[in-house]
């Protein structure tokens, strides 16, 4: 290696070392959209001198391709890299980058500005310690900033920039500074949003980006730069909050090694702390605290660590460790507030997968309580939430789960709601508070069980879940393998779709809410009539998979056995028994399964019957072989 190679080499090592122990500040820009966001990082990014000269070109003849302000070099291109973003002239994902001063390392996270990007937005400010949101000068507070500004109260966001852009465009008006201002700190205050501040500013021409310019003389407080490199980072609150640490891996190599692993979410923990695991209750005391560079003799907040305890106790991955004098709580019902952010909307009594730290649980929303006007903050009636609506929800668990508040522990109180059949993450909340009623709530022990009862019947209790279009044979079919059951001596009962709407569930209706309600009710039914020990047969249209599955987990694996009673539309609308298919054409009947509402059919039914090629006598026998065949009936 030659001389000037060993200079390079020693200049790089320097430079990462004057990097190393500087402090971290990750933040977000957000507000509404084409408010100069990307333009403002790609300022902090050219101004940090953290570009190459190729990467100046490219912005450079970019400009001149994409940019609108003639020879002016477009610093939003810094940031928009995807393709559509440059050239619809907005961002539609979040984008993070990395720069760096003198004083202080950031990440920070571009996030879209159009409504239904709301979603990326609260993916961007979760992990955050502070927000930059943007106000275009022109047009002061818009529906997007009360919006992003609701959330960020939601979020617990402590520190926040109200970053007034595009004074350029207004002549640097004072007046029109103080305007916006006034009008947003009535909004704030409404929100509990207290530790603001108000910079005016042009990301475009630079002023009270990095320096303070000579256009507003009359402005007299920080920089943004000057604010980032100076804003408290939340290391120390979360030091001094009670000790939290979620369980991410039982670790375990060999018979003389048993730890817990996982990142310490709040608190500090030394050995010999008494600890309490949640939601066990169990307790124990820290024996070491092991890392890979070697034991400690205290962990805090943002350290990932292996807990070793001085007795052998039952702890598992979504456990959370605590210290004993202050432990998480433990519920299985909660009051939430809850940022909707899929395309289908949420539906009380639909399951869902709930992942709240390295917890996951089945979980549903039983009642939307109201949802939030994010203009007035008025608290509005609603049966559903719709993409990116706000709501208060009540929210029911499969399971007590370890937890805290949102306010007192992001990392045990905030969660995230999955869609169990495509995997794509539909809601993200904040747990309140458990309700009082899950607290006193408790499940009595019998001395007679179900096996008991299923034993004197000389059955296997199940659960036959008819399903198919209407007018596809589902009664008919249930009605023919019910009396052949009762001729053989088994014990059963029919759940029909229409009969249970005659009473039990004679206050719902047809939209997509009251049908998952609809299922929701016959799958609790059901299980019930399982635990007497009973074959129970239920025909439903049940269009929805979601709900199907809600009444799978219900029961015990080998006990639901669903039936797909497959009649091509064009033959269930010939036969239409009751007339229903006609009136749905005439548009007499709304929301009627296969007209104006959908049905998912079964990927994998455990019997896919098809009407148009056997009679309901065999579609039956079909069904009372394959009771045989799973030892349900002898």
């Amino acid at each position: 290696m030659s001389h000037s190679s060993d200079m390079i080499a020693e200049d790089i090592e320097q430079y990462l070392k004057s990097h190393e122990h500087k402090g971290l500040l990750r933040f977000i820009t957000c507000g509404s959209v084409d408010d100069g966001k990307s333009t403002l990082i790609g300022r902090l990014l050219f101004e940090s001198k953290l570009l190459f000269e190729d990467q100046l070109a490219a912005i450079e003849a970019d400009s001149k391709k994409y940019g609108t302000q003639g020879n002016e070099m477009d610093f939003a291109l810094l940031v928009d890299g995807l393709a559509a973003e440059r050239e619809q002239g907005i961002t539609i994902d979040v984008a993070y980058r990395f720069f760096s001063t003198n004083k202080r390392k950031f990440i920070v996270a571009d996030t879209p500005g159009h409504e239904q990007y709301t979603r990326n937005m609260v993916t961007g400010a979760s992990t955050t310690d502070a927000a930059i949101l943007m106000v275009d000068a022109r047009y002061g507070i818009l529906t997007q900033t009360r919006r992003h500004s609701f959330l960020m109260s939601l979020i617990g966001m402590r520190h926040l920039v109200v970053a007034i852009n595009k004074m350029d465009l207004v002549d640097y008006s004072k007046q029109r500074f103080e305007e916006i201002v006034e009008e947003y700190k009535v909004f704030a205050k409404q929100l509990g949003l207290e530790e603001i501040t108000f910079i005016p500013m042009s990301a475009l021409k630079g002023d009270n980006v990095i320096e303070h310019g000579h256009h507003m003389p009359w402005y007299h407080g920080p920089t943004l730069m000057a604010y980032l490199e100076t804003v408290e980072v939340d290391d120390e609150r979360l030091q001094r909050n009670p000790f939290r640490m979620p369980v991410q891996w039982v670790n375990r190599p060999n018979l003389d090694f048993r730890g817990f692993t996982g990142m310490v979410s709040s608190g500090t923990v030394k050995p010999g702390d008494a600890i309490r695991v949640q939601p066990s209750g169990k307790s124990s005391r820290v024996a070491r605290i092991y890392t890979y560079d070697g034991d400690l003799e205290m962990a805090v907040a943002g350290q990932s660590i292996t807990l070793l305890l001085d007795d052998e106790i039952d702890i598992s991955r979504g456990d959370v460790i605590s210290g004993v004098e202050r432990p998480s709580q433990t519920a299985d019902q909660f009051e939430t507030s809850l940022v909707w952010m899929h395309e289908q909307p949420l539906l009380p009594g639909r399951p869902y997968l709930m992942k709240l730290g390295t917890q996951t649980v089945s979980a549903t929303v039983t009642d939307v309580k109201y949802q939030v006007n994010v203009n007035t903050l008025e608290h509005t009636a609603a049966k559903q939430l719709d993409l990116n609506a706000i709501g208060i929800c009540t929210l029911s668990l499969d399971r007590a789960v370890a937890f805290d508040p949102y306010q007192e522990c992001q990392d045990t109180g905030g969660f995230i709601l999955i869609d169990r059949m495509t995997n794509n993450t539909v809601g993200a909340g904040m747990l309140h508070f458990a309700l009082r009623r899950s607290q006193n709530i408790h499940m009595q022990h019998v001395d007679i069980d179900k096996q008991a009862r299923a034993l004197s019947k000389g059955q296997q209790p199940a659960v036959l879940w008819f399903t198919g279009l209407s007018g596809a044979g589902k009664s008919t079919i249930a009605n023919l393998v019910e009396k052949k059951l009762h001729a053989a001596g088994q014990h059963t009962y029919l759940l029909d779709g229409d009969n249970v709407r005659h009473g039990l569930n004679r206050d719902l209706g047809f939209t997509d809410a009251d049908r998952v309600e609809n299922i929701r009710r016959v799958g609790e039914m059901a299980k019930i009539m399982v635990d007497a020990g009973l074959i129970v047969l239920t025909a439903f249209i049940s269009p929805f998979r979601s709900e199907r599955q809600l009444a799978r987990d219900l029961m015990e694996d080998g006990e639901f056995i669903e039936i797909f009673v497959d009649t091509p539309l064009d033959v269930a609308e010939e036969r239409d028994p009751k007339g229903l298919y006609r009136k749905a054409r005439r548009g007499e009947l709304k929301n009627f399964t296969g007209i104006d509402s959908a049905y998912e059919a079964p990927e994998s039914p455990d019997l896919h019957l098809r009407t148009t090629e056997m009679s309901s006598d065999e579609a039956a026998d079909a069904i009372i072989g394959l009771l045989r065949e799973r030892h349900v009936i002898a």
